[in-house]
């Protein structure tokens, strides 16, 4: 099976080191910036349900992800003017387009992670 052609821009091979899209992919395919996407995929939710849901998460890397992504331009941040504060959080146009890509990806994940890990135990 062959994977999709490159776009033209890299046709020549080459990763350029000072492309811009290497911070995106970075942000994007940060251990939590994929899991919070894949969240934020289903639905608007709340800081303590993205929490619970990128189990093992510190409440740092989650502000600072959120931070990161809402930065991007892939995460809204809604802040309600309400007592006690509630925020939550969804994707934008640009984040649901990113999550169509990112969901399937983290579902061969999850389908292939026993075989790729248990190969790899057995060829130690």
């Amino acid at each position: 099976m062959k994977a999709a052609p490159l776009p033209p821009a890299l046709a020549d091979g080459v990763f350029p080191a000072g492309c811009p899209s290497r911070t995106v992919l970075d942000h994007v395919t940060s251990k939590w910036g994929v899991l919070l996407l894949v969240a934020l995929s289903e639905g608007e939710q709340r800081w303590s349900d993205l929490r619970r849901r990128a189990e093992g998460i510190s409440e740092k890397m989650l502000a600072q992800t959120l931070k990161t992504l809402e930065r991007d331009g892939l995460v809204r941040r809604n802040a309600r003017p309400v007592i006690p504060p509630r925020v939550d959080y969804s994707l934008t146009d640009r984040g649901y387009e990113l999550s169509a890509l990112l969901v399937p990806l983290v579902a061969w994940t999850f389908e292939n992670a026993g075989d790729i890990i248990g190969g790899a135990e057995k060829a130690k």
